[in-house]
């Protein structure tokens, strides 16, 4: 077994993917739980980092979880305890924006929207952290981290530089609502960050909201439209994750971090 055993979910896309390709590049020794929705994409992922960094000291071992599905949870917590009997490092990196789906002509409801957002960004985090929880606390270093959004601050939300905040035309109905369920749900995830600081003081759980960029992925169903606006190399984002599970944002636990700053609230 390898020095340092990292639960990610979300982990065969995106970010996600990023930060296992990030952990392989590492000089540290890692085991890496890949964690998808589907075993056989997790299966691949694994395959397909393996060959791409055939050097590396890390493992990457594929876990079916989706963080929808108590039942899921359950038995990839369950796997966990039997094959390693700790966590080192949880990353809950699983996420989705479904504001984009809406439509008023058909498609998923606004309500449907809204509480699969929180379902998924929030609840299904929350229930996932629950349940490893007595995984982390046999780590000699537990470490806990959220992938949350530069859009969840409530102190930035009226700065109208990011194009998220600016108010749509006079009128009704409105041309575009942008993200208020997905924002919503992550300011949540915030909230919720600072419930497991609490819980876990006493235990030596270290514990952040990670606010990686604004990152080319596919995350709300279009990665050529988010780099068109702007959006970064994931590796940038994923490389950040890395540092902070290496310990370079120690003095800032409890906290929403940035790459250079604290993310105000």
């Amino acid at each position: 077994m390898s020095d340092s055993i990292v639960f990610i979910t979300g982990a065969n896309t995106g970010l996600g993917l990023e930060i296992v390709k990030a952990l392989f590049r590492s000089s540290k020794a890692y085991t890496v739980l890949l964690g998808g929705r589907s075993i056989e994409n997790a299966e691949n992922t694994a395959c397909q980092v393996r060959e791409e960094y055939p050097d590396s000291s890390a493992i990457a071992v594929p876990i079916q979880v989706d963080i929808e599905d108590d039942e899921s949870i359950r038995k990839a917590c369950d796997y966990i305890r039997s094959h390693y009997a700790r966590v080192d490092v949880l990353i809950n990196n699983a996420g989705a924006s479904f504001d984009q789906q809406w439509n008023r002509d058909g498609g998923p409801t606004m309500r449907e929207i809204w509480n699969r957002s929180w379902n998924v960004n929030t609840t299904g985090t929350h229930i996932l952290t629950y349940t490893c929880a007595p995984l982390l606390l046999q780590s000699a270093d537990p470490r806990l981290l959220f992938i949350t959004s530069g859009t969840s601050t409530l102190t930035e939300s009226d700065n109208l530089v990011l194009g998220v905040n600016r108010s749509p035309e006079k009128g009704w109905p409105k041309s575009s609502l942008m993200i208020p369920a997905y924002r919503s749900s992550k300011t949540g995830m915030n909230m919720m960050m600072r419930e497991w600081t609490r819980i876990f003081k006493e235990d030596g759980v270290k514990a952040w909201c990670v606010s990686p960029g604004f990152l080319a992925t596919g995350l709300g169903g279009d990665q050529e439209m988010n780099k068109r606006m702007g959006a970064i190399d994931p590796t940038i984002g994923a490389e950040f994750v890395r540092d902070v599970v290496e310990g370079a944002r120690d003095q800032d636990v409890g906290r929403v971090i940035r790459r250079d700053n604290v993310q105000p609230w």
